[in-house]
């Protein structure tokens, strides 16, 4: 049996530094209207006592829970499946992390976990919310937009009737995969393929776009639909052999969809890229590397996007009406340029 340490509280505090309750108060919860040596006084006794502050009277205090949503639309095999969550999330937990904010992770099964989620946001647990993965007949940002907190985006959104003030951030997903198809046809391949991913995403629409960009006069028979998973590129690119066994280049919509496709152009004894080249989308590192051969793909700072996603919602948070007329408002949405990585694929 061990005995258990009394909490120190906010009174010890302020007499280890002997200084007001109230005094105290402000300068643990950020306030205004101490001076910097009574301050310095009280943050030393916090430390001294490892005095933790209530979270809860915090709350009361400054009308913040320092806790943010990440919503993912995707269910939970999806989510551990595929690195790029991993990548994105780590991002956004970085950038938290660095501001003293917790991370709530709430994911979706299935439209019966939408009103879930929406309770639980308009439930005040939380200050804000970041979103991504949506699909486009998803009804959560009608949800959390009922549910009052903010919110940014990770991805394009496309909402009949638009929204304003909407704030997202993004990749060039057209751009990219127009540079990735002109790589293809620089090469001198002719017959070049696209496996898009799944097209209720704006992402997967914005890249076919790119792909019908660089390929205005396709053969319709060289787009097959895949969903951005590893057994959907595979699947695909059978569709592809068999529909247009003439084919020489693939243009995938993401680095799963584009590993699928290279092992079916191996069981099926295409050579790469000396019979069919291969070019994918995100820079998915390691694996992106370690394919065989190593995967051509347009590269996107997926990290650092859920990094500013993170940040963009922090700053409007913080924003007060002062800090509004110097920064110059809201923030506004972000799209990040892509880059081509050339490896030996294509």
């Amino acid at each position: 049996m061990t005995e258990t340490v009394p909490r120190p509280t906010l009174e010890a505090v302020a007499a280890r530094a002997g200084v007001s309750r109230a005094t105290v108060s402000r300068v643990v919860n950020g306030a205004d209207g101490v001076t910097e040596p009574l301050a310095e006084r009280v943050r030393l006794a916090v430390e001294e006592l490892g005095y933790v502050p209530n979270q809860a009277a915090r709350s009361l205090v400054t009308n913040r829970h320092d806790a943010i949503a990440v919503v993912v639309a995707e269910p939970e095999s999806r989510i551990f499946a595929d690195p790029f969550f991993a990548r994105q999330l780590r991002g956004i937990s970085r950038e938290l992390t660095a501001h003293d904010n917790q991370l709530v992770l709430l994911l979706t099964e299935g439209r019966h976990d939408h009103a879930r989620v929406a309770r639980y946001l308009a439930g005040g647990h939380v200050d804000g919310a970041l979103v991504f993965s949506l699909h486009l007949d998803d009804p959560l940002p009608e949800l959390i937009q009922r549910a009052g907190v903010p919110v940014v985006f990770g991805g394009r959104p496309d909402w009949s009737g638009g929204r304003n003030g909407v704030v997202y951030v993004d990749s060039d997903n057209r751009g990219g995969a127009r540079d990735a198809v002109r790589h293809l046809l620089g090469l001198g391949r002719g017959r070049v393929a696209h496996i898009t991913g799944a097209l209720d995403q704006t992402s997967a629409v914005d890249r076919l776009d790119g792909y019908r960009d660089a390929m205005a006069d396709a053969d319709p028979r060289l787009v097959a639909e895949g969903d951005f998973t590893l057994a959907g590129g595979e699947r695909a690119m059978r569709e592809l052999l068999e529909s247009c066994p003439g084919l020489d280049a693939v243009f995938a919509a993401n680095d799963l969809t584009a590993v699928g496709a290279l092992r079916v152009l191996r069981e099926h004894g295409r050579r790469v890229p000396d019979d069919v080249a291969v070019v994918g989308f995100d820079d998915m590192l390691p694996f992106a590397e370690q394919t065989d051969p190593p995967l051509t793909t347009v590269r996107q700072d997926i990290e650092e996007m859920g990094r500013l996603m993170a940040r963009l919602l922090l700053r409007g948070l913080d924003r007060t009406d002062a800090a509004r007329e110097t920064v110059g408002g809201a923030p506004s949405s972000v799209i990040f340029p892509t880059t081509l990585v050339r490896r030996a694929s294509a």
